[in-house]
């Protein structure tokens, strides 16, 4: 039980470093970005992220203990691609690349869905990370639309 423990923890371990070394929504080029009127105030990031990685952590458990190679593969490609959105957003400055890694985290985390209901009905607290993901994926999107530099046509 107690590995199982240390193994739902990942979540908030990965989530918390991940977002440590990016430095999520502190620079001054972050700061500087047009985002649309419903973009959240910073504050809200962390606690909604908070909620969020307990409750994948929490809903891990089963796949962990039964040791379903699958989902648990896909639970950790999850766990990686959102580790890696803050970084290539925040730290690398590319809100475009992090788009595509945002739709990619949203496709695993339904497949992360679908293998975790095979052997737990805790799958649903997956929920409240799909949606979210969902409002970030528009918003990252909204970001990169209205950051948009056109170029200038060549003389």
């Amino acid at each position: 039980m107690f590995s199982a423990l240390i193994f739902a923890s990942l979540p908030l371990a990965l989530g918390g470093l991940s977002g440590w070394l990016s430095g999520t929504g502190q620079s001054a080029w972050y700061k500087s970005l047009k985002k649309p009127s419903w973009n959240p105030p910073a504050y809200v990031f962390g606690p909604v992220w908070t909620v969020l990685y307990i409750l994948m952590g929490i809903a891990s458990i089963p796949a962990f203990n039964q040791r379903d190679a699958p989902a648990l593969a896909m639970f950790l490609a999850n766990l990686m691609l959102n580790v890696s959105w803050p970084l290539v957003f925040f730290r690398a400055q590319r809100p475009d690349l992090a788009l595509a890694i945002i739709i990619a985290l949203l496709i695993s985390i339904g497949a992360t869905m679908v293998l975790f209901a095979r052997i737990t009905k805790l799958w649903i607290l997956l929920i409240p990370y799909a949606l979210w993901v969902t409002y970030a994926t528009a918003l990252n999107a909204s970001i990169v639309a209205l950051n948009d530099k056109k170029k200038e046509p060549l003389p």
